[in-house]
């Protein structure tokens, strides 16, 4: 029990150090769990023989990681992804294992080995990609849908592959249904005699059984939770304890894992296809923060298992040869997945997404070269190079995503400038970007009868509002070609929707110095923004929350007892007041200048404040009068949810 205790604060103490300090140096958590077990083994040696075990152990963790994208997908987007899945995910498994197997067999190699080389290459790190892809929010993108795409067809193809090592070295049965459990000595399995019959009967089936019994559990994967998981789910809350359903949740990944285990197939793909069931069950979002912490922790310990088992005594004695396959594995890789994106038509950025993410081996490859090597399949020279290409190449990953950001950055500023759309027709109000924020605009002015030219410099936006009928024109808004050929002489209003702050305050400045009396409608990201679309001319500043917040607000007034006027009435008061404040701030900002080092502004907002306080007060007491017999603290909590009471930072303004 000591020793295990040692051992475990060891492996945490270690990742508390590194891994935080990796993430603020931009390297991501990967590289900090792969560089906290490299800290371990190979450069302190701490780290001792039960790296071996621990990795069986914390391999689950891709399984609670597949478990949970399952819950992110519908049945129908996994329908909709079939063509990436055997095209994409087919061809590169295909191309990669058959490049690398025939460049083997080149260089003298069998071509037994050779294939099982080959298909060890093919697969890629689901764990490292999809951790990345979600920590830098790139899932969502065509490149990142594309990386899951040939990540989940390569988890399939490990069955097949797990399926075709045994003809090339004539295996025994019962050995290679021990490596699929993640070990191989035939002891550890059959330890319990509970197991032990039960492995034992599944092995004695014929063929046709075993094939029966393989599809009656996957079919009862799928009834099981799509008519039985609500029951169950329900008769667990019964109960109101909270640590019950952090146990059902395991105990249903488990469960799944250990029966497709038993039929010899992937545990990862089996809580995929589970995750995919439960996708639009009412609790999966419970399922999602009962796993998650489980998630993150196992995976952490797993890329530390893989850092402690990089062989640098074999990379110090063969440098030149362990780093020249590493690097051609991954460029060979890259090259065949830039050939696919070109087939499959991806744009440049997502382009070097889907093939850098993908150039790297995969945990997989551990399964692969050490199920090879109980077969008697794979020289024990071969497989330890294999292991060794492996883990170099995933502890590299992490890097060339950072290379992928220096590319996406570097080759956004060389893009050249689309053509900006002719336009032909001019309006009495401009609307400068039509995202989430314009386009309701838009659509109030328009359903009023009012024309309106909208500018947008984002062509897929563009499109899609032609689709639905709604006109607009491709063009940068800031350039002031753009706003004349838009009617700027003439129009009465100018509304400025774009995101980026800079780019707002300049189309307004730009307009205000081009028209006195045009009125400037401007959108603000926080209270700073405000200050200089102020300074710069806008009439009127909308904050992004701000409305929505106060309209929060009354519904929070409403449910305590204040009618739906006394709600309305306060918000509104609320309103003006707080938009006259914000006027008077913008006068003492100094642009430049934090605002807890501008002494005016310090005691102008504090000013305001009392102000505000008791304006709303006043507006309470007039529509309920009762409410003035309750505490200043009680009044203020009510009518400042976002302001602590009696505020001294004022740096929150």
């Amino acid at each position: 029990m000591e020793s295990f205790l040692l051992q475990a604060s060891i492996y945490l103490g270690t990742a508390v150090c590194v891994v935080p300090l990796a993430v603020r140096l931009g390297l991501g958590s990967v590289l900090g769990y792969l560089a906290a077990g490299i800290l371990l083994g190979p450069i302190l040696g701490i780290a001792g023989t039960e790296t071996a075990d621990l990795q069986h152990f914390a391999e689950f963790g891709v399984v609670l990681m597949l478990f949970l994208i399952g819950l992110e997908l519908e049945p129908r987007s996994l329908w909709e992804m079939r063509h990436k899945l055997l095209g994409m995910g087919g061809a590169q498994v295909m191309l990669t294992t058959a490049s690398v197997s025939i460049i083997l067999i080149w260089f003298g190699i069998t071509p037994a080995v050779a294939l099982i080389l080959g298909m060890m290459a093919s697969l890629s790190s689901t764990a490292i990609v999809l951790q990345t892809l979600s920590e830098k929010n790139l899932m969502r993108t065509q490149g990142g849908r594309s990386a899951f795409s040939v990540l989940l067809t390569q988890d399939i193809a490990v069955i097949p592959m797990l399926a075709i090592i045994p003809l090339l070295a004539l295996p025994d049965l019962f050995s290679s249904r021990a490596t699929v459990f993640g070990v191989s000595n035939p002891q550890d399995v059959v330890e319990h005699e509970a197991t032990s019959a039960l492995i034992s009967t599944v092995q004695s089936l014929p063929g046709w059984g075993a094939g029966l019994l393989t599809l009656a559990i996957v079919a009862g994967i799928v009834l099981a939770g799509h008519y039985l998981s609500r029951p169950i789910f329900r008769f667990v809350h019964a109960a109101k304890l909270p640590e019950m359903s952090t146990f059902i949740s395991l105990l249903m990944v488990l469960g799944i894992a250990f029966l497709m285990m038993l039929v010899g197939l992937s545990p990862a793909l089996g809580t995929f296809v589970a995750g995919v069931v439960l996708a639009n069950s009412e609790f999966r979002h419970q399922l999602e923060a009962d796993l998650k912490p489980f998630k993150g922790l196992l995976l952490g310990l797993f890329f530390m298992t893989v850092g402690v088992g990089i062989n640098f005594k074999m990379l110090a004695r063969e440098p030149l040869t362990v780093l020249g396959l590493t690097l051609g594995l991954m460029l060979l890789k890259a090259l065949i997945l830039v050939a696919i994106s070109f087939v499959f038509k991806l744009k440049r950025q997502d382009r070097w997404l889907f093939s850098l993410s993908l150039a790297q081996g995969g945990e997989f490859g551990f399964l692969i070269v050490s199920f090879a090597r109980s077969e008697s399949a794979l020289p024990l020279a071969a497989g330890q190079m294999g292991l060794l290409v492996i883990s170099l190449s995933m502890l590299l990953t992490p890097l060339l995503f950072i290379g992928y950001d220096w590319l996406s950055a570097r080759f956004a500023h060389r893009t050249p400038d689309q053509t900006p759309d002719e336009i032909d027709e001019k309006g009495r109000v401009i609307i400068a970007g039509i995202g989430r924020f314009g386009q309701v605009v838009n659509r109030l002015i328009r359903t009023s009868g009012i024309p309106t030219v909208v500018l947008d410099n984002d062509m897929t936006t563009i499109e899609t509002m032609r689709k639905f009928g709604v006109k607009g024109f491709f063009g940068d808004p800031a350039r002031p070609e753009l706003l004349e050929a838009a009617g700027l002489a003439e129009a009465q209003v100018i509304v400025i929707a774009v995101d980026d702050s800079d780019t707002a305050t300049r189309i307004v400045r730009y307009a205000r110095s081009r028209r006195s009396d045009i009125h400037i409608v401007a959108r603000a990201r926080d209270r700073v923004h405000v200050y200089e679309l102020y300074q710069a001319g806008a009439n009127d500043i909308v904050r992004e929350t701000f409305d929505s917040s106060i309209r929060a607000g009354r519904y929070v007034l409403e449910n305590m007892g204040f009618s739906e006027y006394e709600a309305a009435k306060v918000s509104q008061a609320y309103f003006r007041v707080d938009r006259g404040a914000m006027r008077d701030l913008a006068e003492v900002w100094v642009p430049g200048q934090p605002t807890h080092l501008n002494e005016a502004y310090i005691a102008r907002a504090k000013q305001l404040d009392r102000d505000l306080e008791i304006a709303l007060m006043e507006e309470l007491h007039e529509v309920k009068p009762m409410a003035a017999e309750e505490p200043p603290e009680v009044l203020q909590a009510m009518l400042f949810p976002d302001m602590e009471p009696h505020s001294e930072k004022p740096a929150e303004h």
